[in-house]
């Protein structure tokens, strides 16, 4: 692998240039050297003017005997070509910062004898988290909520979600919340064939559209499409309709500004795309709906609530040696993950080459535009790189969970899936995903559509007791919030610290006593911070406190969590 440097990649390719050479001696030396060897006489070097000055000044203080020997010493090195000062700085160049190399099989290795001599520790998970003290939190949407008959509808709102899963969930939930700020009637989002994702599923695929439509029915109009005589005004031609930009994390006030007056004129406007399209802070009414949106009215269509059930309920069973209680993981290592993250692992050349082809065919020169230069090592080193399974399992038995846990694996295509999940598959047998928990043919109606697959895996990691997150993004930030809402207020989150792991996986040499200590700090940081209280910039979808819950010391004993 070559070695990291952060000066360029001269020294990181082991390509090490010659030195650049030596500007023209000072016009006194070029006399002097004149007078002592004649006209004509060849430029001296920089070496051959320090070794001239070096005997001048000794003769002249008379000190030649005191320097004689090293200089004897020195003309050898330097007649003989021995003495190079580029050797210690290539030495340095080349050895590697710690943290910036992938060696994680060699620590694997280095553990393995541990790691099975180890006893069992079968009470992990129900020991994972502590009960904390001073109350619990519990759902209290509905608290915030008024029940008052709607006014006249100023006109119809259409919008276009993009992105997967949960990117398509954000834009929905925002836009209730715009719906009603605006006394506009909804029509169900529109979704964007994402080039990504390539999923061409409507919203009823993925929704129960009745069921949303109904819960939202006192505080927001929702309809299926638009009315034959608004059709009609714009030749039944949605793309008639005008399509308004907002900017990203628009306030509440833009859209008063600049929307309703269009939508009153109008009649109709869309905003497409509509993603992100409104401010983390807003009224506290308008987060209530959102909250309402999320946590009640967008439940999963019934295709996908029956197989869902089934799966989590087979994972219950599994898992009667811990009383049914299993560890969940998202792992991002498909191969759009791997070569966005710009690390490399133990592939070589053959890894180099279909990194870039896949770095190219997704996102066409982005990586190597001029002036652009990727450093793996230091993307590793700052906790950027996906994990590995096999970093993820040593991960989970260094913090206590042992080869009889049952493990659901929530992921799209594994990169090079049958060399990397066999470490994963040795540490922990008892390792599901999508297609060894459900038949193909329960799995069939899925196939291809890449959100109704991942709703499936969201729904077996929301009944989980652990869930671990390795790369973040919406799945998992989603996932966070909706369990703290279900449990709590503890979203039961395991979040590595990956500048940690970095360190950790690259020194071969530590012991396992070491290893599990650090394991252990990692479980108790990730149990300490479960329970968050939103702060102003963040995300009502991750941290669902205090705007869709509330907090009650007796909340357990009157059974409301």
């Amino acid at each position: 692998m070559p070695g990291y440097s952060r000066l360029g990649n001269g020294w990181a390719n082991g390509n090490v240039k010659s030195p650049v050479a030596s500007p023209p001696g000072s016009p006194r030396f070029r006399h002097g050297k004149i007078r002592a060897g004649g006209k004509g006489a060849k430029s001296e070097s920089f070496w051959e003017r320090v070794l001239f000055s070096l005997i001048y000044s000794a003769f002249r203080r008379r000190g030649f005997l005191l320097f004689a020997p090293l200089l004897y010493i020195f003309g050898m090195f330097m007649y003989m070509g021995t003495f190079n000062f580029e050797v210690p700085v290539r030495i340095l160049m080349h050895r590697a910062p710690q943290g910036s190399n992938y060696r994680s099989p060699e620590v694997f290795k280095k553990l393995w004898p541990s790691l099975q001599v180890y006893g069992n520790t079968s009470d992990a998970l129900l020991n994972a988290w502590h009960p904390r003290e001073g109350g619990s939190w519990f759902p209290c949407v509905n608290k915030s909520l008024s029940h008052t008959e709607l006014p006249t509808s100023n006109g119809y709102l259409i919008i276009e979600a993009n992105g997967g899963l949960n990117q398509q969930r954000i834009s929905i939930c925002d836009v209730v919340a715009v719906a009603k700020l605006l006394n506009a009637t909804l029509v169900i989002p529109m979704f964007h064939l994402n080039s990504v994702w390539r999923d061409s599923s409507k919203f009823g695929d993925i929704f129960d559209e009745e069921y949303f439509i109904d819960s939202l029915k006192n505080h927001v109009r929702v309809v299926k499409e638009l009315p034959e005589d608004v059709l009609q005004q714009f030749d039944y031609n949605i793309s008639s309709i005008v399509n308004l930009r907002v900017k990203a994390w628009s306030s509440p006030g833009h859209y008063i500004h600049k929307v309703l007056p269009k939508l009153k004129d109008l009649g109709a406007v869309r905003i497409a795309p509509f993603s992100n399209r409104l401010a983390h802070a807003v009224p506290h009414h308008l987060q209530a709906l959102r909250c309402l949106a999320n946590y009640q009215a967008l439940r999963f269509s019934q295709p996908i609530r029956t197989l869902g059930e089934k799966m989590v309920e087979r994972m219950v069973t599994n898992s009667s040696l811990s009383g049914g209680k299993y560890i969940s993981v998202h792992l991002r290592f498909e191969k759009d993950m791997v070569a966005f993250s710009c690390c490399t692992y133990d592939g070589g050349e053959e890894e180099k080459h279909e990194m870039d082809i896949a770095r190219e065919r997704g996102w066409r020169g982005k990586f190597n535009r001029t002036g652009r230069i990727i450093k793996p090592g230091k993307i590793r080193m700052d906790g950027k790189c996906p994990l590995t399974p096999l970093e993820v399992g040593m991960m989970l038995r260094g913090m206590g969970f042992d080869n009889t846990t049952n493990v659901y694996v929530a992921a799209g295509k594994i990169y090079k899936s049958e060399k990397f999940m066999a470490p994963l598959r040795e540490l922990f047998p008892n390792l599901e995903t999508k297609e060894t928990l459900a038949s193909q043919e329960e799995l069939a109606p899925f196939r291809n559509h890449s959100s109704r697959l991942a709703a499936l895996d969201y729904t077996v990691c929301l009944h989980s007791q652990v869930f671990v997150t390795t790369q973040g993004g919406n799945f998992p930030h989603f996932l966070m919030g909706h369990r703290r809402y279900l449990y709590g207020g503890h979203s039961k989150t395991i979040v590595p610290d990956k500048r940690r792991l970095a360190l950790l996986f690259d020194n071969p040499k530590i012991r396992w006593d070491s290893f599990r200590h650090q394991m252990k700090e990692m479980l108790h940081h990730s149990d300490s911070k479960g329970i968050e209280v939103r702060k102003p910039n963040k995300s009502l979808y991750t941290f669902p406190m205090p705007d869709c819950m509330c907090q009650h010391s007796d909340a357990r004993k009157e059974g409301r969590v």
